[in-house]
């Protein structure tokens, strides 16, 4: 969507994020991990001239609110239970933050289903 690739978006994925009844959300963590992807390459898009046009456009064009990271979630971060080898500590930060907040996360990452049973409500997006 973001960068126009709308085929990597599984059908059950597309369902939730065109009902219009739902209000998306992005954790600031995950748009800090997309900012370095973007600075050292490994993102690209000629839709951007600049990083600030990237974060504009989340909340703008798709009118996705960036949520920011609390005390309370990071309270739930500091609880979690890390799943077997599971070291990325930005996703550790998502999941607490989906947790603490109550929101459903959709991800392509099979991880986070191990996170359930600390309740995550977690979508899987197959891609």
């Amino acid at each position: 969507m973001l960068f126009g690739e709308k085929d990597k978006i599984s059908q059950e994925t597309q369902s939730i994020l065109s009902d219009y009844n739902c209000q998306l959300y992005v954790s600031i963590i995950a748009v800090n991990e997309l900012l370095q992807l973007w600075r050292i390459g490994k993102v690209k898009s000629r839709k951007f001239k600049s990083a600030n046009d990237l974060i504009k456009s989340i909340e703008t064009d798709l009118l996705i609110k960036i949520k920011p990271f609390s005390i309370q979630n990071l309270e739930v971060l500091s609880k979690l239970i890390v799943s077997e080898n599971h070291n990325d500590p930005f996703d550790h930060a998502i999941i607490s933050q989906a947790i603490s907040d109550k929101l459903t996360l959709i991800s392509s990452d099979t991880k986070f289903k191990r996170y359930t049973s600390q309740k995550l409500k977690f979508v899987f997006n197959r891609r």
